[in-house]
């Protein structure tokens, strides 16, 4: 006999709702337009913005070159401060992701999504500005 499990609706919350929560994204839009884009992955597939979550899962971030792993340990009641992050959050990122970020930090800028084509013109202009080229 299987036993169902019943999660309560205050166990669950919103992916894109806990990814702005726990300051993995400034903004919720910006959570919202990453599931979008299909950069937020649990279990190796794109998800929705309004999947709801379930404690242990974990999910899969790609933020520019790095691909972050964060577990969901339970639903915090708004917007935490950074210091509470981990009452929420379990971030099992491996060193080697970071190393990557701290390795090539200007390339963290330059990382385009894959199908955006060329940079334009502006573009080219800001990232000579920021490489301090103009």
């Amino acid at each position: 006999m299987l036993a169902a499990v019943v999660l309560s609706a205050s166990e669950t919350v919103r992916i894109d709702k806990w990814l702005w929560c726990v300051r993995v994204f400034k903004t919720r839009a910006a959570a919202t337009a990453a599931c979008r884009a299909g950069t937020v992955l649990i279990d190796a597939a794109p998800v929705k913005a309004a999947r709801e979550l379930r404690v242990g899962e974990l999910v899969l971030v790609r933020q520019g070159l790095i691909t972050r792993s964060l577990r969901y340990l339970g639903p915090p009641p708004s917007r935490v401060a950074a210091k509470r992050v981990p009452e929420f959050c379990a971030d099992l990122t491996p060193p080697e992701e970071l190393a990557k970020a701290r390795r090539e930090p200007v390339q963290q800028f330059l990382a385009r999504e894959r199908g955006a084509g060329r940079p334009t013109k502006r573009d080219r202009r800001q990232l000579d500005h920021l490489l301090g080229r103009a």
